[in-house]
């Protein structure tokens, strides 16, 4: 080997070679970085030596010719997996292993890859002969101790706990090596990073009890503001509790938002947890959830905004994480602010993900507190998966599970579900008696299928109604055949965030100011939007969707009791009672035969549990994500990249398209314009991303390639962002009362066509 005086990590093309990024300097940071974000759980030393092996095979004068431009691609990520493997064993050498050799393509599985090379085959390449000068500038301890972990009680539960270190381990690592990456980079650029500077979980907690203060203050005085009171304070009183498994069980219109947020951040100060993340199973409710926030926490302007919303709107889809400026270019988010607001799908996917942008924020999910929102709305057939890694976040990763719902599942191990969660505390005061409290409502099934005719006569005598079906092409058409009633106003998620949000302020102007208000909705009204109609019409569905829909109803208590109507709409094309609801509309259909009251505790858990049995213990992990990793925990070798491929809360994955959509924006905004211009220039995407989540609307994947191919979308800089980016062209198929329609992409209103 030629005598190399110095090993480089990174080059720059206009830094001169003698201050490039110094291999030895990078190893140590990241290790020190990795070794930081985990020593609150016990995984400090593991960490560090990841960090200090993940780049070993720069220590090769084939690499530091690639920097020179005199190579092409050089593996330099095996090299410190095989001496991981051989210093450490086939236990925790293989763990280690697993992260290093994957942590710019992802982790792979442990034997027969399919996207990815095996770990097994990855281990066997050739890799380049390394200078043993590695040794002299990085140190390696001889040995290392495996973390002090609580394994499951449960039979079936250690291949998923082992897992679970891996990915934790491995978000350590990418978290790391990107952020001093980044930070050399910035340095001989001479730009700030704009990291940190939040305000601290003390401040944030002041400013939310003063508002809260203020809102009592405000407020009437009603039994219900009493209630929520009460509610608020048996919660805080709870918060210094031990971490571990909570819920809180409250009925729509109690407050349960503010209330848990507010337990939250008293709990994390009082045990020394980092950040609260709110978990959101609708993105259509992520950016009012946020604005809530946002009004209670306040902020200077010195600070950087305490909130990130992280929807899955531009996640990395098929990017790799490529290599030094490369990986700075792609839309990764690692959660370091105070409150982080996300949903469902990209909370448990990142979990069972493989890829490193999805993986990276993992490390920050550990010693904090999780708010599952609307905790009942897991999908069945990865109801298992997603318990077990609820039980294991609390075990092991010094994690608090806030499980915040009106109709709590019966997913405890005391109501029978075979793997259930155990010692889950109460934040309510007596959750019975408050159901019987704020129950505002009278729910009615109607016992005959009702067409949209005959819906439209019923709501011309309702000047102020709220109708919720359960799929957006019923809503459109149920609209189209009211549109011409006085206050007739459509909701669904074609429209974009921001659309919407102007669209429900408009709707809350109009129900307190006494106008007609009649909104065909679809399901996107039922968690975290603040309406209160006098009446509800609801399509059939599960018990816990109609009992949300009436929380919409009568919420502020100023009648003696509001009206909740449940109806069967007759079949047709985009109508009737869809195939992925029927099971859960027919176990409600029983409830609402056997029990008087279907809303009472009692009812609710009883239809959980019929639900859970019709499913029967194999459906609830459809895909044996459990199984798979319980049969590969001997050797190790789990299979990361299958799992990551086939863990999908949805079935039919959305995809997401930018609208340039300015109605009802003020000057504080930002033209969505100006943002999707900026993409052109802007290396690293990611602030931008979170700018544009506001303008964006989900579509299917075939839908969005018909826009695409008749040009009515096209993409962003595809050169550097691929797919990530398509932005709507032809506006004229993005309506102001409906938001998108692609029935017709080519469109172009007669108005466009005048020049």
């Amino acid at each position: 080997m030629n005598e190399i005086i110095e090993y480089y990590a990174h080059s720059h093309p206009e830094v001169e070679k003698s201050d490039w990024h110094l291999l030895s300097h990078h190893l140590k940071n990241t290790g020190d970085r990795s070794a930081s974000s985990l020593k609150d759980v016990g995984c400090e030393e593991l960490a560090r030596v990841l960090g200090l092996l993940h780049d070993l095979g720069k220590y090769s004068s084939e690499f530091q010719g690639r920097l020179a431009g005199n190579h092409a691609r050089v593996n330099h990520s095996t090299a410190g997996a095989k001496i991981a493997l051989e210093r450490y064993g086939e236990n925790l050498g293989k763990l280690l292993a697993f992260c290093i050799a994957g942590h710019h393509s992802g982790l792979a599985n442990g034997v027969n890859g399919q996207r990815i090379t095996a770990l097994k085959d990855r281990l066997q390449e050739h890799v380049p002969i390394l200078d043993p000068v590695w040794k002299r500038e990085i140190e390696i301890p001889p040995s290392l101790k495996p973390p002090h972990f609580k394994l499951p009680e449960q039979d079936g539960y250690a291949g998923h706990s082992v897992s679970m270190l891996v990915r934790m381990l491995f978000s350590a690592l990418v978290d790391a090596d990107y952020l001093d990456t980044e930070a050399w980079f910035a340095e001989k650029e001479g730009r700030q990073i704009n990291r940190g500077s939040f305000a601290s979980l003390e401040k944030l907690r002041v400013r939310l009890s003063d508002f809260l203060e203020k809102l009592s203050g405000n407020s009437n005085a009603s039994f219900v503001n009493d209630l929520r009171l009460q509610i608020l304070t048996h919660a805080r009183s709870k918060a210094t509790d031990s971490p571990g498994l909570f819920s809180l069980t409250v009925p729509t219109g109690g407050g349960k938002t503010l209330t848990s947020l507010a337990f939250a951040l008293d709990h994390a100060i009082e045990n020394g947890l980092d950040r609260v993340i709110y978990v959101i199973p609708y993105t259509s409710i992520v950016e009012q959830t946020a604005a809530v926030f946002r009004k209670a926490l306040s902020r200077d302007e010195n600070e950087n905004d305490p909130i990130i919303e992280h929807h899955s709107n531009f996640d990395e889809g098929q990017n790799t994480f490529r290599e030094s400026r490369e990986k700075l270019r792609l839309a990764m988010e690692n959660w370091d602010a105070p409150i982080i607001i996300t949903t469902s799908v990209q909370f448990f996917e990142s979990l069972f993900a493989n890829r490193p942008s999805r993986c990276r924020k993992l490390h920050n999910i550990a010693n904090s507190v999780v708010i599952l929102d609307e905790a009942q709305s897991l999908p069945l057939k990865f109801l298992r998966p997603c318990i077990a890694t609820i039980d294991e976040l609390a075990r092991n990763w010094r994690t608090s599970i806030v499980l915040c719902t009106a109709t709590q599942p019966a997913l405890g191990e005391s109501d029978g579900f075979v793997g259930g969660l155990q010692n889950i505390r109460e934040l309510a005061p007596e959750p019975s008696r408050l159901q019987k409290s704020l129950m505002r409502t009278t729910i009615v099934r109607e016992e005959r299928q009702i067409d949209d005719q005959e819906l439209a006569s019923y709501f011309e005598s309702l000047p102020q109604v709220l109708c919720i079906v359960n799929t957006r092409r019923h809503a459109r058409e149920l609209y189209e055949s009211i549109r011409h009633l006085e206050g007739a106003l459509h909701l669904s998620t074609l429209m974009c965030a921001r659309h919407r949000s102007k669209r429900l302020e408009s709707v809350q102007r109009r129900l307190k100011g006494g106008e007609p208000v009649r909104l065909i909705s679809t399901s996107l009204v039922e968690a975290g939007v603040d309406l209160d109609f006098p009446t509800v019409w609801r399509a059939e569905s599960g018990l816990e969707s109609i009992i949300q829909a009436a929380g919409r109803c009568n919420r502020e208590g100023r009648l003696e009791l509001g009206k909740v109507h449940v109806f069967e709409p007759v079949p047709g094309e985009g109508r009737g009672t869809p195939p992925s609801i029927e099971k859960f509309a027919g176990v409600a259909r029983s409830i609402f035969r056997n029990h008087e009251d279907p809303v009472k505790l009692s009812a609710i858990r009883e239809y959980f549990k019929e639900l859970y049995w019709i499913q029967g213990g194999e459906s609830l992990d459809k895909m044996q994500i459990l199984k798979r990793l319980e049969r590969e925990k001997a050797g190790f070798d789990f299979p990361f990249e299958e799992i990551a491929n086939d863990f999908h809360l949805i079935e039919s994955p959305l995809v997401p398209v930018i609208v340039p959509w300015t109605g009802g924006c003020d000057q504080q905004d930002d033209s969505v314009k100006s943002l999707i211009d900026s993409l052109q220039w802007v290396e690293k995407p990611g602030m931008i991303a979170r700018k544009l989540q506001p303008f964006v609307v989900q579509i299917p994947q075939q839908s969005r390639s018909e826009l695409l191919n008749t040009g009515a979308a096209s993409a962003i800089c595809p050169a550097k962002f691929g797919d990530q980016f398509i932005e709507l062209k032809n506006e004229d198929i993005y309506f102001d009362d409906i938001g998108l329609s692609w029935d017709d992409p080519l469109f172009r209103s007669s108005e466009s066509l005048i020049f």
